[in-house]
């Protein structure tokens, strides 16, 4: 008997009214904005300080994954219901999921099988329009900066070769990378270099994922650097009477999501950075709403632990006072026959040989675990195709370090299937001892705080720098930007910068080509190795593969 797709698993749930979830939290049903039956937005006035004190938080991270992920969204969705199950006041709060994805190879980010977050489909498609108002916002800037270079009467003097800030697109589409703008003639604006980045890059969504509130926000939005003036002086969103206006198109943006999952519990989803160009977790004005309205707060961060789980300590942590209670790591059987040599295709065959070679980046995540003084716990996402040999390795290998693997079966089980998964994570969140110390100060400098990264969460023996590296970096310091967090751009397929080093590998370098920055959100972004800020599709994009009837029924769509 063949098992139901994802879409058919979330058309057929028991879907409750939305004001149901709101009861079950504490939120007064008058104080919601419906959209509709099943989403809504929370006010933020729901946000308190002091319940954030007594909650408990749980980080969900990864490891390398493969180019189709390992269940990190499911897992945590799962792991929100086996709270639930086990008698437990629980919320999973997440990223809202980006087109990009979807259109793309990988698919939504609502979860799968019996972990899912519903209404999948609207949720992996428009949601409450955060994305849409993202693009907008950013969009904003990029047309007050051409119609500043066009105003001969207000101009600021800009230099159109300094300009940094890009437009942005919710889709994989790489020929917008690099173009040119203001042709036609002279009515029809400056001509000039252009480029889009993908919206989950932009910065108006870090600003947006790293904002304590609505003043916060707007000051954020008027720190945007935009390039300089011919006489070299810095210009700022601020300096174009933009923040105003940016912040108006966030109004709603700004305030959570609210959904539920399959098993009718709530779920909070809200902003939707990528980790491996952006910083990969959701926003702290969600998290601490999650802290404020439950006893347990299930979040995840995006990719591999070395990109995710290193941003949201080091960045999210440091700008929201967020420190995890628990500290889950997936793994799967088949990313660890990856990361062992196995082949495309042969990822699904049992292949014990492989996991004893791939589990070593399995054993380096663990370790970085301990690093930031956090104890993992290995969610062991079980696929049908899993043997019995090779789980009971990874269990083995894991207690050698004192850690606990636990077979997650929360795909065809749901909550029920991570009850396991569950009580060990309330234990450890109270009893591990987890005690967050970040691996750099923010006053170190960028070199420092580059090389860090690379040696003790990489395993690199350094980090190198190019010319063109170099020039920005002296930037970085003339604008007084140098004390900020860093957000490293990598591939998510390696520890290293080169995607084809899988396992864990050694005696390597990580190559910074370029920095951007983002003066507004806060943090330094070194982009290494072949990184693009916006991706293209694959040479099937699983849009092809997507339809829809005159009944509306989808399908296609996961």
């Amino acid at each position: 008997m063949s098992f139901p797709t994802d879409l058919e698993i979330a058309q057929s749930a028991d879907i409750k009214h939305i004001r149901e979830i709101a009861d079950k939290i504490g939120i007064d049903r008058e104080d919601l904005e419906y959209y509709g039956k099943y989403k809504a937005k929370i006010p933020l006035k729901y946000i308190n300080e002091e319940n954030i004190k007594k909650s408990k938080l749980i980080l969900v991270s990864a490891i390398n994954p493969t180019p189709a992920g390992e269940g990190k969204t499911t897992v945590s969705v799962g792991l929100c219901d086996g709270l639930n199950k086990i008698g437990k006041k629980a919320i999973a709060v997440l990223r809202e999921p980006s087109l990009g994805p979807v259109f793309g190879i990988k698919g939504g980010a609502a979860g799968g099988g019996y972990a899912q977050v519903i209404p999948m489909v609207d949720i992996n498609l428009h949601f409450t329009g955060d994305f849409s108002a993202v693009e907008k916002a950013n969009n904003l800037l990029s047309a007050l900066i051409d119609n500043n270079l066009q105003d001969k009467k207000r101009s600021l003097n800009i230099d159109p070769r300094t300009i940094v800030w890009k437009r942005v697109m919710d889709m994989n589409d790489r020929s917008l990378r690099h173009i040119v703008v203001g042709l036609g003639g002279s009515n029809n604006g400056i001509t000039r270099e252009e480029g889009f980045n993908i919206t989950p890059a932009s910065e108006v969504m870090a600003i947006l994922c790293l904002s304590k509130d609505f003043e916060d926000l707007k000051n954020r939005l008027g720190n945007i650097f935009v390039g300089y003036t011919f006489d070299k002086k810095p210009i700022y969103a601020r300096d174009l009477n933009a923040q105003g206006a940016m912040a108006i198109l966030l109004k709603d943006a700004i305030r959570p999501n609210l959904v539920q999952t399959l098993e009718g519990n709530p779920a909070i989803l809200h902003g939707g950075p990528f980790a491996n160009i952006a910083q990969g977790t959701n926003t702290i004005i969600a998290t601490k709403m999650g802290l404020s309205l439950a006893d347990f707060v299930v979040t995840e961060a995006g990719f591999g632990a070395d990109l995710g789980a290193e941003k949201f300590m080091h960045i999210k942590g440091y700008y929201g006072n967020l420190k995890p209670d628990a500290y889950v790591l997936v793994a799967t059987i088949r990313a660890l026959r990856y990361h062992g040599g196995a082949k495309k295709g042969e990822y699904e065959k049992p292949n014990l040989a492989a996991v004893e070679k791939g589990i070593e980046n399995l054993k380096k995540h663990i370790e970085n675990g301990f690093k930031w003084q956090l104890k993992p716990i290995v969610a062991i996402n079980h696929f049908a195709t899993d043997s019995e040999e090779e789980i009971n390795f990874v269990k083995a290998e894991c207690e050698k370090l004192g850690v606990k693997a636990i077979l997650a079966d929360e795909f065809t089980m749901g909550g029920e299937g991570m009850k396991a998964l569950a009580e060990e994570v309330e234990s450890c969140a109270f009893n591990c001892g987890n005690n967050f110390k970040p691996l750099y100060s923010v006053e170190d400098s960028v070199e420092h705080k580059i090389e860090t990264i690379a040696k003790e969460v990489y395993g690199a023996d350094s980090a190198v720098f190019s010319q063109k590296a170099k020039n920005q970096l002296k930037s970085i310091y003339e604008l007084g930007l140098d004390k900020l967090p860093i957000c490293m751009a990598k591939t998510q397929k390696s520890l290293s910068d080169d995607e084809k080093k899988i396992g864990r590998p050694t005696g390597f370098k990580v190559t910074v080509r370029e920095f951007e920055f983002a003066a507004g959100a806060g943090f330094i972004i070194p982009i290494l190795g072949d990184m693009m800020r916006m991706p293209g599709l694959p040479s099937i994009p699983a849009a092809e593969g997507m339809n829809i009837d005159k009944d509306g029924v989808i399908t296609g769509l996961s």
